[in-house]
């Protein structure tokens, strides 16, 4: 597919695991998927925490543990080029925690439920 980038183009993209699919990162509602070992509201909820703060930590581990060797797809790095081109009329908002976008040089994002890497105690709020 051909974008045309014209002075008047303004560009939102959202993302989804779709995109970090590639790189084989494991999606959620796929066969073999993260879902099918553990339930939502057992591991991804501030409820979970609270009941079982243990087993919510083990669930991420192994989720940060699984990147190892995970590297940005060509996907993640066109995105990356285009916004260059088009600078502060690009947006990108991404489903994702992976941070392959950040990993691959995207800074005009939102993370809009987090980021896998990076974590905060519940008691003092350090990272």
């Amino acid at each position: 597919m051909t974008i045309t980038i014209t002075p008047t183009t303004h560009l939102l993209v959202l993302t989804g695991a779709g995109i970090s699919a590639e790189s084989g990162v494991p999606t959620f509602r796929d066969a073999g998927g993260l879902w099918e070992g553990y339930r939502f509201e057992e591991v991804a909820s501030p409820d979970a925490f609270v009941r079982d703060p243990l087993l919510v930590w083990r669930f991420y581990s192994m989720r940060r543990a699984g990147m190892d060797g995970i590297a940005p797809n060509a996907a993640h790095h066109a995105l990356v080029e285009v916004e260059r081109r088009l600078g502060d009329r690009f947006l990108l908002v991404t489903q994702n925690v992976d941070g392959l976008h950040r990993v691959a040089g995207s800074e005009r994002m939102v993370e809009m439920h987090g980021a896998l890497m990076r974590s905060r105690c519940s008691v003092c709020d350090r990272p």
